[in-house]
């Protein structure tokens, strides 16, 4: 344990002692949200970020043990396993340096070089390198016999044997990486024939930059091209003779007999061996860079999607916007619960406009409908037009809806569960309303890569992305907390200890036995045991419970705390929560003690300042500009409104209410030199926008918001 704590401290930077506690909290069980929020004292205040990089380091080295372990086991079984070499092997935390200290002893597939050994060169190659005097061809004149034809066979065999050994030299292999670290250019040109195939790449077709200096997503771009067989794509020093010349120092002797024969075994085994291998590496390890920034813009753009602000519980119209199909419309209750649908057709080609009014208004009074949301695609501008000339629609707020995912969601395994008795257009309709109410609780639902909030998702790597995005998801839904009574199976999946099964549990003993009355009857929930409660607990609310404190983030475990508290204030619990006066005047050092200290009180008296109060904020309405409609009704100059939907490391779309998005580029953010796109906007913000230009063949529109008051 503490090896590792010191490794992983010296790679996040962060205090010995810190790492070791968080590392003996998650050992014990202990959630990434549990412990960033109720260990504070423990983990000095770790984020769960800092808590997650942690567990990711940790799982790392716990990958290299296990390698260390097949590569020990494998050498011993040789025979060849001493003790210096265990111990370099034990004491070694690099991945790249472990494997070139393995190279030698790895089983290999049928070489040049082990059949150059079979044939008895090897004490040949040995002379080759150490030889001062005699000439080469005297040399392997000795070796020739039955297994080896002629000199040129023997020199030949000779030379695979130092090129291998040139290749597992460690020195050289070092060597070479630095040169690829300090001058690595990345390169991609296409393939003949190609060019019209991919025109979508064009930027690419004849492309070098420094690989230090290659952003994610060019990287990206360029993989993907070459998996499309568009491009071709090289990782190579700046100036391969240097590199070369570097190497052979190291084995040729200058004006030696036998130095042009190890000259060329040394460019073999740079070309055939080390190029490749270390070229590899660095493409895997640049892929992995680029893979990993694409994930965290991936991730950072979910979690503000997710903690968007709600409408909360309200009667809501949905409407799932469409042509020749129709616009399929539900009508929900303030739980969500579906009360009517219905199909309307107000525009083209059936244009039956003034029935589909009729049929709006009746549906809005009769559930009593408070707001209504619209989907974002296909019809969605000339839907939002109608709805809003309805007179009734008067007091009814109105918002366009991302539908990104909708139908995903409606044709999955959860929609089906949720609504077997409705088709799919019901399901994609209902889930558009309730985005609206809860976009954190209806956007689990969806997997996170069909939101449409990510950066060449389908090219990073799919187990690390998942990971990303679940323990997002997971942070997200604990962050905010969720209704015991009210959740989902999915959203309480997601909760901090529990998982699919206890989900389910706590869902089939709500149905059975009603609403819980208190966090503590969750005990009573089959196989929820003490440590998923200790988990669970505080991330859960009761929002008309017995105990108000099941209303808040205050953990069970410290409710004891906090009645002392009402009682030496001379009150009740409510009242302390209803008093601010009173809670001011707690000294809050007199309740420090063994695992709970200020961080924990500041958070308990947070958290009874605003019982109930969803830390999300409250929605803004909003529409689109009433002049457009498709690309076509934009022109440069325009200044007009529209939602961030998509953040990248390049800048960011924007959704102007027509087809085509409108890309910021991070140069167009601001008058200053932006980094990070999202320093100056963020998922699903409001602004006001200049357009610079519009490609209608390529479908593209460039957008600024320098100049434009916000």
């Amino acid at each position: 344990m503490n090896s590792l704590a010191n490794i992983i401290a010296r790679a996040l930077d962060l205090p010995v002692h810190k790492v070791e506690n968080t590392l003996h909290l998650l050992d014990g069980g202990a959630t990434i949200p549990f412990i960033s929020r109720y260990r504070k004292e423990a983990t000095g205040g770790l984020n769960e970020v800092a808590v997650g990089d942690i567990k990711e380091q940790n799982d790392r080295l716990h990958d290299l043990m296990r390698r260390k372990e097949t590569i020990l086991n494998t050498i011993d079984e040789q025979g060849k396993l001493s003790d210096e070499l265990r111990s370099r092997i034990e004491t070694c935390w690099n991945a790249a340096e472990l494997e070139d200290i393995y190279l030698p002893y790895k089983p290999k597939r049928k070489t040049r070089a082990e059949a150059a050994r079979k044939k008895g060169l090897a004490p040949l190659a040995e002379r080759l390198l150490a030889e001062r005097r005699e000439a080469p061809e005297a040399l392997a004149a000795q070796f020739v016999g039955a297994e080896v034809a002629n000199v040129e066979e023997a020199l030949q065999g000779a030379r695979d044997i130092i090129a291998e050994r040139v290749n597992e030299d460690e020195a050289c292999r070092n060597s070479l990486r630095r040169g690829y670290e300090l001058t690595a250019v990345v390169a991609s040109k296409v393939v003949k024939g190609k060019e019209a195939e991919g025109a979508k790449y064009r930027d690419y077709f004849q492309f070098s930059e420094p690989l230090r200096r290659c952003t994610s997503h060019r990287l990206l771009a360029m993989r993907r091209g070459e998996a499309e067989g568009i491009l071709r794509v090289s990782i190579l020093p700046a100036d391969e003779a240097d590199s070369l010349a570097r190497i052979a120092r190291r084995y040729v002797r200058p004006g030696a007999p036998c130095a042009a024969q190890v000259e060329m075994a040394v460019g073999d085994a740079y070309k055939r061996l080390l190029r490749p291998s270390i070229e590899n590496e660095f493409a895997a390890l640049s892929k992995e860079r680029a893979d990993r920034e694409a994930i965290r813009v991936f991730a950072q753009n979910l979690r503000q999607l997710l903690l968007a602000p709600p409408l909360g519980r309200k009667r809501i119209m949905g409407i799932d916007p469409g042509f020749r199909t129709g616009c399929k419309v539900v009508c929900l209750d303030e739980q969500g619960n579906l009360l009517h649908h219905d199909t309307i057709y107000p525009h083209a080609p059936i244009h039956h406009a003034a029935e589909a009014s009729v049929k709006l208004m009746d549906m809005m009074e009769r559930y009593r409908i408070e707001a209504v949301a619209i989907g974002t695609g296909t019809a969605g501008r000339e839907t939002e037009e109608l709805v809003r000339s309805l007179p009734t629609a008067a007091g009814v707020r109105v918002f366009p809806v991302s539908e990104d995912g909708a139908s995903v969601y409606s044709a999955s395994k959860l929609g089906r569960e949720e609504f077997p008795d409705q088709d799919v257009t019901v399901r994609g309709a209902v889930s558009i309303g309730r985005r609206l109410a809860d976009p954190l609780a209806e956007l689990v639902k969806i997997d996170p890569k069909a939101i449409g909030v990510g950066q060449y998702q389908h090219d990073v790597d799919q187990g690390e992305l998942k990971r990303s995005l679940d323990r997002t998801v997971e942070l997200c839904v604990n962050t905010v907390g969720v209704n015991l009574n009210t959740a989902s199976k999915h959203l309480l999946t997601y909760v901090s200890g529990l998982g699919p099964v206890l989900a389910q549990n706590i869902v089939d003993y709500r149905t059975e036995h009603g609403p819980f009355r208190s966090r503590r009857s969750l005990m009573d929930v089959p196989r929820l045991g003490a440590k998923a409660f200790e988990q669970c607990a505080g991330f859960l609310r009761i929002d008309d419970g017995d105990n108000p404190l099941d209303n808040t983030a205050v953990h069970p475990e410290r409710y004891a705390l906090v009645e002392q508290m009402a009682r030496d204030a001379g009150c009740d619990v409510p009242q302390l929560i209803a008093s601010k006066e009173t809670r001011r005047a707690i000294d809050l050092e007199r309740y420090c003690r063994d695992g709970v200290g200020l961080p924990t009180l500041t958070d308990i008296m947070e958290e009874l300042d605003k019982p109930g109060r969803d830390m999300r904020g409250e929605i803004k309405a909003f529409s689109f500009d009433s002049r457009l409609h498709t690309i076509d009704d934009l022109e440069p100059g325009m200044v007009v409104p529209g939602v961030v939907s998509n953040i990248t490391n390049f800048g960011c779309f924007v959704d102007l209410g027509i087809k085509t998005k409108g890309l910021i580029h991070v140069s167009q953010m601001a008058d200053r030199f932006v980094r990070d796109p999202a320093e100056v906007v963020s998922i699903r913000q409001q602004v006001r926008v200049k357009v610079l230009s519009v490609d209608t063949e390529r479908g593209r529109v460039a957008l600024t918001l320098k100049g434009v008051e916000q």
